[in-house]
């Protein structure tokens, strides 16, 4: 089960992450951030690719075994439709556990299902913030924002944003992190 954390999902999370954003730093100011949940492109691609490798897997493991050995000999397949059935429940619920806010100071990221993370991120230790989009990413219109600060262990990474968030996201954090350095 979920640690019970509100966030946006659902369909109307892509809308929401634009509205989430503009009130980001007033909403953080009150106490409470306003936490922006990835859009529901990012688990379409991942679902996408979890049935394509592992439907090539199940088809090898059934097909090929079922018409060299024989007919039982095609239960070999089950293994890997379960893992499949499994692993679409739970790239759903790593989508859902995904999310970020825009605070005053910092970034906060926070991601995982039963080993919840959260990182937060200084503006002022921002070194550089990049933007990619792989193939299968741009098919899908999505962007992935990684963070890289002074510290050499830091994980700040948000998948699955919309390009146009992404660049909104990395000249904001830009602009932020130079701003705080400055005083340095």
């Amino acid at each position: 089960m979920d640690t019970g954390s509100p966030q946006d999902t659902g369909p109307d999370a892509a809308q929401g992450t634009a509205q989430g954003t503009a009130q980001g730093t007033a909403g953080a100011a009150g106490g409470e951030p306003v936490w922006i949940a990835l859009p529901p492109g990012l688990l379409k691609m991942r679902r996408l690719l979890l049935v394509v490798w592992l439907g090539l897997i199940t088809l090898a493991a059934g097909l090929l075994p079922g018409l060299l050995a024989g007919p039982a000999w095609a239960a070999f397949a089950l293994p890997p439709l379960a893992l499949l059935v499994w692993g679409w429940v739970m790239t759903e619920r790593n989508w859902r556990s995904w999310r970020y806010a825009e605070r005053a100071d910092d970034l906060l990221i926070s991601r995982g299902v039963l080993w919840r993370e959260e990182t937060v991120v200084p503006y002022g230790r921002m070194q550089l913030v990049e933007v990619t989009s792989g193939p299968v990413e741009r098919h899908f219109g999505l962007a992935s924002v990684q963070l890289h600060t002074a510290a050499a262990a830091t994980d700040a990474t948000i998948p699955g944003l919309d390009p146009a968030e992404a660049e909104r996201l990395r000249d904001r954090l830009t602009e932020l992190g130079e701003a705080r350095s400055a005083g340095l």
